[in-house]
């Protein structure tokens, strides 16, 4: 009797400088070991290779993006102290690889946002959300336990303690709208267009903003929230004089004095 191999977990394409990770195990898209394990393996590729300027994550079919972990594999690790640690230890290693990739990084949230599959898009730079038919929410508490992927830390920042705090005691899923209304998401489209949308949004980003200057301020931004005021503005000052002068830098001058649109080169180390 054969047997059915099981499906890549993620598939990975190109369109010009915008990689597209697809979630491949539809209807649910759980994110298993095997998923974590091979995207901790790809993230030093995309950061490394200077012609990818965006990374999109989106999901197989137009049902879920993801239901999160597969709690099958969980429930597996549950008596081992040692094994839940470094499970949950690698997710957190791969989702600030995600938030510190020095590339802008997009996610699709459609149909069930919930658990990882809501903590994977909080550590990505831009979220955007399905009009209708959206479950987003860190529903652990159903499950007589807590985010375990950094959620309640982002979910704090990105929308403050009272809805973080309402949503995760409450386990409260909401859609689309909602979380645009508190601030989790830049944008609520229509899901016929959601993917379309996103893939403009990467290729906008991978070919008008200025590599050089882009890898610069996503660190500034992302690590100096945690930073008093003074601290943050000498990683601003460092992110200037390591921009003016380059190549870049005087494209951009040159194309505002010419009235002309800059095209910014991929940068070659």
């Amino acid at each position: 009797m054969s047997t059915q191999k099981p499906s890549k977990p993620f598939v990975v394409t190109r369109n010009q400088g915008l990689v597209i990770i697809t979630i491949n195990r539809p209807p649910w898209n759980m994110m298993g070991t095997d998923f974590m394990d091979q995207l901790e393996q790809l993230l030093p590729e995309l950061k490394s290779d200077n012609s990818i300027r965006s990374v999109l994550f989106t999901a197989e079919g137009e049902d879920n993006f993801s239901a999160g972990m597969d709690l099958k594999q969980l429930v597996d690790k549950v008596g081992s102290k040692m094994a839940l640690e470094a499970l949950f230890d690698q997710r957190l290693r791969v989702l600030s690889a995600i938030e510190n990739l020095g590339k802008p990084v997009i996610a699709t949230m459609f149909g069930y946002c919930l658990g990882g599959g809501l903590e994977l898009p909080m550590a990505c730079h831009f979220r955007l959300a399905a009009k209708d038919g959206c479950r987003i929410g860190l529903p652990e508490m159903d499950l007589g336990t807590v985010p375990a992927w950094g959620g309640s830390a982002r979910l704090t920042r990105l929308v403050g303690r009272m809805h973080a705090l309402d949503m995760i005691l409450r386990a409260k899923k909401i859609d689309g709208p909602e979380a645009w209304r508190i601030g989790l998401v830049n944008e609520v489209v229509d899901n016929s267009k959601l993917k379309a949308r996103a893939i403009e949004l990467g290729l906008q980003l991978a070919t008008d903003i200025p590599p050089l200057a882009m890898s610069e301020i996503i660190p500034v931004i992302i690590r100096g929230a945690d930073l008093s005021q003074e601290e943050s503005l000498r990683m601003e000052r460092q992110a200037v004089l390591n921009t003016m002068g380059s190549e870049e830098n005087q494209e951009g001058m040159m194309a505002f004095l010419e009235k002309r649109k800059p095209a910014f080169k991929d940068r070659q180390s």
